[in-house]
């Protein structure tokens, strides 16, 4: 009985305390069917070097219908648990929440008895969500002190476009669906990422766009005149009220992941912009909180890079150039090095963020890519290039897979993006090289997308108290 009255030890009060917690053994990965002839799966890779295991897959869950297209899953509780003004003092870290983006339903996996080989606990109908939020297309999903939050990038409608997007909640434990989290939305129509600061009491998130903008591949006219999401929103957390709006510009078109330092005594994070329609390049910009209001600026830039036509998919032949493709960045523990997926050019980037003002670019990689296409230091071919990315708590690994959305990589990689799951080990002072040991191939029925972490990791978590 008192095992069930303590604070889940994967909890930990300060980015610091978790970075100094046991090393991860367990990696779950989303795996999607492309063309949705068979049903989604999440796979349990063994990430334990010690275990003659290490780098397979070990366990495959497959869901009971088809068409979901997994994307952005997480756990149902997190360290955010510790919050003083939590309301479940003694949840744990046992369920994984993971949306289907297309199908607008929910599965809750247990990860318990056995870590290694999940279950499905409950399925969420989409029915229910529309129903209950007047939200569709489920996207990311972040544990709070007080339940779950799920980003929608829909509304009512068979298209998704009848009201706006937003965020709607679940109990944390039995995963009923409340409501809609928004009180006073604001100008607020069109979501992608969310993220926050809890002992600061405020919400950051972004855009995209409108389902029927996604869904069946980018759309042309609508990247070149500027029509997907290019502004960041800032949010009362408690008071669920919007109170700001900072346009980045209508040419950085669709600014989408957000990371927040994870130290909440910092008020800054980082956002990644996928393009800028007037030159191709990706950009990274920093926001932050001074004299109680948001402000950003463009503080790292990435440049398209040229390309012979005969290399490049259709969309793309008339520019002679690659875009880097910014599609996510991830944030380590200790708030200092930010690393930047370019889906594009199949290349990793590692900045030293330590002056969030001035990232300094301390290390790459590359792999895959759309003209490029470098092969894994093994020599084996790798389609795509990285795109989620996922680093452990002690900052030593970053995991990465390599499709972005089933449409999206049609449209940039026609010859197929066969999943497939690639580690990089990171230098003491930072420095990346991928590890010639760890390449999980999923095969050519399933796509990857997401990653977590037994114990959490650097996008699933947030943290109550500063590092002492």
């Amino acid at each position: 009985m008192l095992e069930t009255l303590r604070p889940d030890p994967t909890f930990h009060a300060s980015p610091r305390l978790a970075m100094e917690a046991p090393r991860e053994r367990i990696a779950y990965t989303a795996l999607l069917s492309p063309d949705a002839s068979r049903s989604d799966a999440i796979a349990v890779i063994d990430v334990d070097p010690q275990s003659p295991q290490y780098g397979r897959v070990i366990h495959r869950l497959d869901m009971p219908y088809k068409g979901d297209e997994f994307h952005h899953f997480g756990w149902n509780a997190c360290s955010s648990a510790l919050s003083p003004l939590a309301g479940h003092a003694f949840v744990r870290r046992r369920y994984l929440v993971v949306p289907g983006i297309r199908s607008s339903r929910l599965y809750i996996i247990d990860t318990e008895p056995d870590p290694r080989r999940p279950t499905i606990a409950k399925v969420i109908e989409p029915e229910e969500i529309v129903a209950k939020t007047g939200y569709s297309r489920p996207h990311t999903v972040h544990c709070g002190p007080e339940g779950v939050y799920v980003s929608a990038l829909g509304g009512r409608g068979a298209d998704g476009t009848d009201g706006p997007a937003g965020i709607f909640v679940l109990d944390c434990e039995t995963f009923d669906v409340r409501g809609p989290w928004e009180i006073e939305r604001g100008p607020q129509e069109l979501h992608y990422d969310f993220w926050w600061n809890l002992p600061r009491d405020w919400m950051v998130s972004t855009e995209w766009g409108k389902p029927p903008q996604f869904e069946h591949g980018i759309v042309a006219e609508d990247l070149l005149a500027n029509r997907y999401g290019h502004r960041l929103h800032f949010w009362d957390l408690r008071g669920r009220r919007h109170v700001q709006t900072i346009d980045l510009g209508a040419n950085h078109q669709m600014a989408l992941e957000v990371r927040p330092a994870h130290d909440p005594s910092r008020e800054y994070g980082f956002v990644g912009v996928v393009v800028d329609t007037t030159n191709l390049e990706a950009s990274v910009w920093t926001w932050w909180r001074e004299g109680g209001k948001f402000h950003a600026r463009k503080t790292a830039t990435i440049p398209p890079e040229p390309a012979d036509k005969s290399l490049l998919p259709p969309l793309l032949q008339g520019f002679g150039a690659v875009p880097p493709l910014v599609s996510d960045i991830d944030l380590s523990l200790d708030d200092r090095f930010l690393y930047v997926a370019c889906w594009g050019t199949g290349e990793l980037r590692q900045y030293d963020v330590t002056d969030p003002m001035a990232p300094r670019l301390a290390g790459s990689v590359r792999i895959g890519g759309i003209a490029g296409r470098v092969p894994h230091p093994t020599g084996r071919a790798f389609a795509g290039a990285p795109q989620m990315t996922e680093i452990s708590r002690d900052g030593r690994r970053v995991y990465f897979t390599n499709g972005l959305y089933s449409r999206w990589d049609t449209q940039f990689y026609p010859q197929g993006v066969p999943g497939a799951m690639v580690m990089c080990n990171v230098g003491a002072d930072g420095g990346l090289e991928i590890d010639r040991e760890f390449f999980v191939e999923f095969g050519p029925d399933f796509g990857a997308h997401q990653i977590r972490l037994e114990g959490g990791d650097c996008s699933t978590d947030s943290f109550c108290y500063p590092s002492a």
